[in-house]
């Protein structure tokens, strides 16, 4: 949970996305744009970063990535159903070849018993295949369950790419 291994995992994506010549697009709420931030704090990210979308509201994830409004009344943002949508929807507003989504409840209030606070949902999809979907839940505070949500998802970049 630090900054040396959000840094080492993201230059390690970096150096892969180079390699294959992909590019990535990310698709935030709970994170805020953290992710997006991270993958471009470096130079020449623009050869493997494609765009991020930050679609903190229910009406941004319908707009900007054709979430459906009955899959956010049926599921909530927060859910594996919205995550695949927003990752497809990363990809189809985009030219990249990879993405992930992330929605969660970062704290420290919005917790439910069903969903309480530091459940993060996230999916990862490459163009032509399935998104591959994941629910985590982190300890801390609203900042220590961004943090760990910025760390999975570029885990599960990784193991993606």
């Amino acid at each position: 949970m630090n900054d040396n291994l959000i840094s080492s995992r993201r230059d390690r994506l970096a150096g892969l996305l180079s390699q294959q010549g992909l590019l990535l697009s990310v698709a935030e709420s709970c994170t805020g744009g953290w992710l997006a931030k991270v993958c471009t704090d470096i130079s020449g990210s623009s050869s493997w970063f494609d765009r991020g979308f930050v679609t903190y509201s229910n009406l941004a994830k319908q707009q900007m990535l054709g979430v459906r409004e009955q899959t956010l009344q049926v599921e909530g943002a927060v859910s594996e159903a919205v995550v695949i949508e927003m990752v497809s929807g990363a990809l189809q507003q985009s030219d990249a070849h990879v993405a992930v989504s992330i929605s969660g409840i970062a704290g420290p209030g919005g917790g439910t018993d069903e969903k309480p606070v530091g459940t993060v949902w996230f999916a990862w999809k490459r163009r032509s295949m399935p998104a591959v979907a994941s629910c985590c839940h982190f300890d801390g505070n609203r900042d220590d369950v961004r943090r760990q949500a910025v760390e999975r998802a570029l885990l599960g970049l990784l193991e993606l790419v």
